[in-house]
């Protein structure tokens, strides 16, 4: 058959310019392949459709029924209008609601006598069931047998329901994806690829793949989409895992330089002057990295630790190695304000050896620069020149390192903090400045799950910090429910004199920053169904108003937010840490890094905005001295809802690896792979990763095998063809830079 479409092939064809154009804008479905690969989210389980009488609250219902009466009513003083439709089954009635220019549309339609079928999500009001807005189709176009037909074909199987949107709802997409299942199955399936070697997918008892597509769109049984699911899981991580695999053993050929300390260089030296000793932990990393460092293929590597657990030192540690043998290395920040306190606190560890080239700097000393796009132009050359000439062993800096102007003299390790600030391209630009590819250390504080970081960092080595340094005072962690009991949020500033009276510090944490760009852009951010909604988020210039005229009257209130100019920013940085401010009031600019040992409290207001990840790294900003820390989260959410249950999680333990798993259940891993794909849509349809972990393990040891055997891949040329549909041109790319 000629007109059964690639899979590569636009939509445009098989389902029409407008809807083409709805699936491309509203879905991301452009793609033949995209739309057989859009799966059903549930399934509505109907052996018989729901009779009016038995209807469940807040279910999704699919009915039969005959229209009763029709009316429409104005409300809002005759500004809105809503139509009223009463549908009965002879066991009952039900009503059905549709607002504004759907109620002129549907009037039209849903005459007195006409029977349809109805489906939609059942709420009450005012003490009656309703469907407000269902979708429907009407049964009497078409006559006797035939509306019989479409009542058994519409209720009388597992009725597939899929991601939809406002302008294309379920059934729609049912019926595109019907059409198209009907053009393969007439053609017997034979251009369709199958990624699975065949030799794998016996071994592993596993569905053909057009057995897997009938199955999960089409389904008989619960069997049947349980075992289309097992295959089609298995097809997302094998694909996914040989990229990575590729991509590792790629790597592994690259030259690059071996750093190997000299003895008596500058790492003994730093080390000698260390006033404690490194824990467990820190000495076992370093050595898997000094382990990278001397070989002669690029290390990448990943460091993941706990706020806190030192991951700073051991960064240094494999920096001063570099410079040692005779490279230079370049630590990559996300902010201005968290490169000055890297810069900072990196001076004051090394002490004399960071004054290399200076009036009583040790011999070994290097010369450790900051480069940020806000510094003067005198400062600047002569921190380029530094790099040029060789003079600076360690450069500290923004995305301003990445620019065209920035040459090093021979750079040899990139270190990338918070890697899941940064997009690909800026890493692969910073790496691409070294004569031979430098080694890659990639640093992060949200501790990333066993699998997760196996799918989104699989071409990275991964080193655990997983216990905190002596000294490390434990966190008190507590919800604070500001709507139930107002009493609690006023013993909570309370909390925080004393705090103060006992000569600590704290943060005040708002989600937005409360200035006329700000209210602006949540202006347009809003949706008029929004209006009647919640209040805005609580704004950090607002509070510390609030709290200065109040409840913290007398002490020392500062702000401090992203659109303060740079020397703002790390004037109030500065005093905050020398003492000189008692309470900082702050948007998340102080997420990451900022490390004041003083500061023992902080209260996050509307904490139910933030993520359980934000969170976690928040409330590492406390208890980094010797005294307790006490991090308290006010919401007005009620006690029995989702955000609720997010901070209880949050408040009940200090173990990020358990709450990054709470998270990412919570939040499926779009967003997870979205960040690290550089905004590229997940490919992630059907795979869990915190569910599916044995099938993304099993994935990556057959992937593994498969690259070794065969790296270009020729043996099997439908993988191929999967992963060039994977890895389309952007993908590609993301790869490439990892």
């Amino acid at each position: 058959m000629d007109n059964v479409p690639a899979l590569d092939e636009s939509l445009k064809k098989t389902v029409g310019g407008n809807t083409a154009k709805v699936m491309a804008d509203q879905l991301g479905l452009h793609t033949v392949g995209d739309l057989l690969h859009h799966y059903p989210r549930r399934y509505a389980e109907r052996g018989e459709l729901t009779r009016l009488a038995d209807l469940p609250l807040d279910e999704h219902v699919t009915v039969v029924a005959q229209v009763a009466k029709a009316a429409k009513k104005t409300f809002n003083r005759g500004k809105g209008v809503r139509l009223e439709v009463v549908v009965t089954d002879g066991s009952g009635s039900l009503t059905l609601v549709f607002f504004g220019r759907a109620a002129h549309h549907h009037e039209r339609e849903l005459l007195p006598g006409r029977r349809g079928m109805f489906a939609g999500k059942v709420s009450v009001f005012n003490r009656v069931r309703q469907l407000a807005h269902p979708d429907y189709e009407l049964l009497d176009r078409a006559g006797g047998a035939d509306a019989a037909e479409a009542v058994d074909a519409f209720a009388g199987r597992l009725l597939p329901l899929y991601p939809a949107c406002k302008q294309l709802p379920s059934w729609k997409i049912a019926k595109s994806v019907d059409a198209l299942l009907d053009t393969f199955e007439a053609d017997g399936w034979r251009d369709l690829a199958d990624p699975l070697p065949a030799g794998l997918r016996e071994s592993r008892g596993l569905a053909a793949l057009p057995e897997a597509f009938r199955k999960v769109h089409r389904p008989r049984t619960k069997a049947d989409i349980a075992e289309a699911r097992d295959r089609l899981k298995w097809d997302e991580a094998f694909v996914l895992q040989v990229a990575l695999a590729r991509r590792r053993f790629a790597d592994a050929k690259l030259p690059a330089v071996p750093r190997l300390p000299r003895e008596g260089g500058l790492l003994d030296a730093f080390d000698g002057k260390l006033p404690f000793t490194l824990t467990e932990g820190q000495r076992k990393v370093s050595q898997e990295i000094f382990g990278d460092l001397a070989t002669e293929h690029p290390m990448h590597r990943l460091l993941q630790g706990e706020v806190g657990s030192g991951k700073t030192m051991v960064a240094l540690r494999a920096m001063l190695g570099v410079v040692d043998a005779g490279g230079q290395a370049a630590m990559l920040a996300p902010t201005e304000v968290l490169a000055q306190q890297h810069h900072r606190s990196i001076v004051e560890m090394m002490g004399e050896l960071a004054e290399g080239g200076m009036l009583g700097g040790a011999e070994q000393a290097t010369k450790v620069v900051l480069l940020t796009g806000s510094m003067g132009v005198a400062a600047r050359r002569q921190a380029l020149l530094d790099l040029v000439t060789g003079e600076a062993g360690i450069v500290i800096g923004t995305h301003a390192l990445i620019e065209d102007k920035v040459q090093f003299h021979d750079l040899g390790l990139v270190v990338v903090d918070e890697q899941h600030r940064f997009g690909v391209e800026q890493r692969d630009a910073l790496r691409s400045k070294g004569k031979q590819p430098p080694h890659l250390l990639v640093m992060t504080a949200t501790p990333i799950p066993r699998t997760v970081a196996m799918t989104v960092f699989g071409d990275l080595e991964t080193s655990v910090l997983d216990e905190l340094p002596a000294g490390r005072s434990p966190i008190a962690s507590h919800v604070v429910p500001a709507q139930d009991k107002p009493h609690f949020l006023t013993r909570a500033w309370e909390r925080v004199r004393e705090e103060v009276e006992g000569g600590h510090q704290a943060y005040v944490v708002c989600p937005r920053i409360g200035d006329e760009e700000d209210d602006k852009a949540a202006k347009a951010r809003k949706s008029p169904e929004d209006e009647a909604e919640r209040r805005p988020p609580l704004a950090v210039l607002e509070v510390a108003e609030q709290l200065t005229k109040g409840p913290l009257g007398g002490l020392r209130v500062e702000i401090l937010h992203g659109r303060m100019q740079p020397d703002a920013k790390d004037d109030v940085m500065r005093r905050f840490a020398a003492g000189e401010v008692d309470v900082l009031v702050a948007t998340t600019v102080i997420e990451v890094g900022v490390n004041v040992p003083n500061a023992t409290m902080m209260v996050i207001m509307d904490a139910d905005r933030f993520g359980v990840s934000q969170l976690h790294q928040l409330r590492g900003r406390v208890g980094r001295g010797t005294a307790p820390g006490l991090c308290l989260l006010v919401s007005d959410m009620p006690e029995a809802s989702p955000a609720r249950a997010r901070l209880a999680a949050v408040a009940a333990t200090l173990d990020g690896f358990e709450l990054s798993r709470i998270d990412l259940e919570q939040r499926r891993e779009g967003d997870v792979l979205g960040q690290a794909q550089s905004g590229v849509r997940s490919s992630l349809r059907m795979l869990a990763v915190i569910e599916d972990e044995e099938v993304i393990a099993a994935a990556r040891e057959e992937a593994v095998a498969i690259v070794s055997a065969d790296p270009e891949l020729t043996g099997l040329p439908e993988l191929r063809t999967a992963l060039d549909a994977l890895l389309d041109a952007e993908r590609e790319q993301f790869l490439d830079k990892g």
